[in-house]
């Protein structure tokens, strides 16, 4: 955006300098890589259909006000991820959620509105997870027999539990080995990161029932026990 923002139109990008794109990259945060600044001046300077200098100028202007307009947006994001940062760290669950690997302050708000804070709602991890939507439905008929995913869940803690299941890939090693072991099983990515939920979701439920924060490793000490059948369609 900072490379666009500085050459809106592709007159103004041809006479980019290489000095000044690093320049710009910086600014941007890029690290140094040679390719990159090579690839964006090569594509620059190729060859492309061109409007009349005053139809370019006036796209020109468009886009440095789009640009505006997202840089605008991502103040207000900030803005508003801070203000939920600071009233979310008031709720009494924010400490534990807080302790959970791959939940950050979106993510454990989302959780917590979907969930909500009595202790006593879900009698049992099945029940959370039916919930969510992360736990199979299998069925049987005669000697066919398949498993798939539920339909009718409350998508929002289902679409917030699954971007958790992704975000605790590289903080947790137990939750990584539990991924590696379903995808070497033959399921998809989805299909891991579903079960990867579905077993987050028991662990979750055991510690706001005990009211104790997370604990990764006792989280994981059960990896040694038979997994879950994978969600794939079966027959006899």
């Amino acid at each position: 955006m900072v490379v666009l923002g500085a050459v809106p139109t592709p007159t103004a990008g041809r006479d980019l300098t290489k000095r000044r794109l690093v320049a710009l990259l910086h600014r941007a945060g890029r690290r140094n890589d040679e390719k990159l600044v090579d690839q964006i001046l090569a594509d620059l300077h190729a060859p492309a259909l061109t409007q009349p200098r005053e139809v370019e100028d006036a796209l020109g202007h468009a886009v440095t006000g789009l640009l505006g307009i997202v840089a605008a947006m991502h103040t207000a994001v900030d803005a508003l991820e801070k203000e939920l940062g600071e009233v979310f760290d008031t709720h009494p669950m924010a400490p534990l959620l807080r302790s959970v690997p791959g939940l950050g302050t979106v993510l454990s708000g989302r959780i917590l509105a979907e969930i909500g804070d009595d202790a006593e709602r879900f009698t049992t991890p099945a029940g959370l997870r039916a919930f969510a939507g992360t736990a199979p439905i299998t069925r049987a008929s005669g000697r066919s027999h398949y498993v798939k995913a539920r339909k009718v869940r409350n998508k929002r803690l289902g679409d917030a539990c699954h971007w958790w299941a992704f975000s605790i890939l590289t903080k947790s090693p137990g939750a990584r080995a539990h991924y590696d072991k379903r995808r070497a099983m033959g399921e998809r990515h989805n299909a891991a990161l579903r079960n990867l939920a579905n077993k987050l979701l028991g662990r979750l439920w055991w510690c706001l029932k005990h009211n104790e924060t997370w604990d990764d490793d006792r989280a994981w000490t059960t990896n040694a026990a038979p997994a879950d059948p994978p969600l794939i369609i079966t027959a006899a």
